[in-house]
């Protein structure tokens, strides 16, 4: 769906990295400040924005401004309720076998 990879916790997406940048989910009640810095711009799925989800793009390189929208993320995570984990990815991959698989796809 995202095109990259996603970072789960609880069985939410937090964060998630593509070609297009870094997506965070970080709530409806950060969205409006989240806007306002460098590089974010909303998500837009289908021509419809999706409030509670901004793009950083390009994708920060510095450790202080990824670890800020980690924790931007993590903390919007902890107001969610429990999610059913069926359906969810239970399996765990390393990314060296993921990386692998897809060189044998291309």
């Amino acid at each position: 769906m995202l095109g990259g990879v996603a970072l789960m916790v609880n069985n939410h997406m937090i964060v998630a990295v593509s070609p297009r940048g870094l997506l965070v989910r970080i709530g409806q009640d950060a969205y409006e400040s989240a806007l306002t810095r460098p590089d974010t711009r909303a998500m837009v799925m289908k021509g419809r924005a999706m409030p509670g989800y901004v793009f950083v793009d390009p994708c920060p390189t510095d450790r202080r401004a990824l670890r800020g929208w980690v924790r931007s993320a993590l903390q919007h995570n902890r107001n969610l309720p429990p999610k059913n984990a069926a359906g969810a990815c239970t399996g765990t991959v390393s990314l060296r076998a993921a990386d692998e698989r897809k060189s044998r796809d291309d």
